[in-house]
């Protein structure tokens, strides 16, 4: 009986081959994806994210069996929350790890950040998170040691401090900062948890027939293996230079790019061909560039955006990428609907996720503008003041090379 009853199922197409890992960044025979993109800081609608997608219990427990859930980056700044996100991650994780399933958390560009220090996105819930009744304490014991290194190093400027330098000092290291900076920074604290997490994420995977990055793949890192960009990146981290942040910083890097995500200069069509010769993939998932609202397919459905802003501070649109065996599906709190690659089947698409969202005027735009694309320029226009005059064009964008 065992055995028919596991013939019928095969014959009823029920029954899928187990997931098989190929490496540390690949995997394959993956029954269900579900992705979502950048958090920034909200616990709240990140939760209700997952439960949307059917990946947590009410209690927010793994409920999900052997699906594998990708966040692709972006979890602090601009939100409060980045602690509680990330240890509901690192829990859900070894949940999901149990049932079969596996939560791939992705390096995005404010992760990086966060670690080596560029802290201008940081919302003060943040600081506030690690504040501690020895806080006050710590923070003068750290002060005290930047004005004996700064006396000692640099006599001049330590003698030309203003009287209320204290005070300037105090408002832009507010309680809860130093700590902040031990759990991110690995030069303050080789040991800090959030750190750890960051260095032990990958840069991006593939799962099935599809690539899952933050950013992009620009044409300077077409050929370079999902490894390398991780490799890469977290040597950068761990050993971070501010006068050479390379891969970190570079607008073409995997953190940054958005050339795939309609911005200029725009990936090269060949460019996306190749990304995914390179890497055997139908598909390219991406976040970083926010979509006010929807799952949105680019080059006829090959690249995919998944930054809807399920931040508060990007609108609260929550929303969720589902890939099954049936298909490529976008899903939203009321709803999913198959994701088209192009054509009048987008304009479809978007309707019925408009009519999801009636308030929110960046879809309606945004139909508005497939409707009625605007003309294309006349050939005659004169070039924009800020283009490179004659002779001075811009180096081009290797349609598929390989970064140094």
């Amino acid at each position: 009986m065992k055995y028919l009853s596991l013939a019928f199922l095969v014959l009823t197409g029920l029954a899928f081959a187990d997931a098989r890992q190929v490496d540390d960044y690949q995997w394959e025979g993956v029954n269900r994806i579900v992705a979502i993109g950048d958090l920034h800081g909200d616990y709240d609608r990140y939760l209700a994210a997952l439960q949307a997608a059917g990946l947590v219990n009410r209690k927010g427990k793994w409920s999900a069996g052997d699906t594998h859930f990708v966040q692709t980056g972006d979890v602090p700044d601009r939100g409060p929350d980045t602690g509680r996100i990330i240890e509901h991650l690192r829990r859900l994780g070894k949940e999901a790890q149990r049932k079969g399933g596996r939560v791939h958390s992705l390096i995005g560009n404010h992760e990086a950040m966060n670690v080596y220090g560029d802290l201008r996105y940081v919302h003060e819930g943040e600081y506030e998170a690690f504040v501690s009744r020895g806080s006050k304490t710590l923070r003068d014991r750290y002060f005290d040691l930047y004005m004996q290194s700064l006396e000692a190093n640099a006599p001049e400027r330590f003698a030309e401090l203003p009287d209320n330098f204290r005070e300037q000092w105090d408002m832009q290291h507010p309680l809860g900062w130093v700590e902040h900076r031990q759990s991110w920074d690995p030069a303050f604290n080789p040991d800090g948890e959030d750190a750890k997490w960051v260095l032990g994420n990958k840069v991006a995977v593939r799962i099935n027939d599809t690539v899952f990055v933050h950013g992009g793949i620009s044409g300077y890192y077409c050929q370079n293996s999902l490894a390398s960009l991780t490799e890469k990146v977290v040597a950068a981290l761990a050993n971070f230079d501010p006068a050479t942040p390379g891969i970190l910083e570079d607008e073409f890097g995997p953190l940054w790019y958005r050339g795939l995500s309609g911005d200029e200069p725009r990936a090269a069509p060949e460019t996306v061909d190749a990304i995914l010769a390179n890497h055997g993939a139908k598909h390219i998932v991406v976040g970083h560039t926010p979509t006010s609202g929807v799952i949105w397919p680019q080059y006829d459905g090959k690249v995919i955006m998944i930054d809807t802003g399920i931040s508060a501070a990007y609108g609260g649109h929550v929303a969720y990428l589902e890939i099954t065996t049936e298909g490529v599906f976008a899903g939203y709190p009321s709803g999913k609907f198959p994701l088209p690659s192009g054509g009048e089947d987008l304009v479809a698409y978007l309707e019925k996720v408009a009519g999801l969202n009636p308030d929110n005027p960046y879809l309606q735009q945004r139909l508005k503008l497939l409707r009625e694309p605007p003309a294309p320029p006349p050939a005659d226009t004169p070039p924009e003041a800020d283009e490179p005059a004659a002779g001075e064009a811009p180096q081009p964008i290797p349609i598929c090379g390989i970064s140094p």
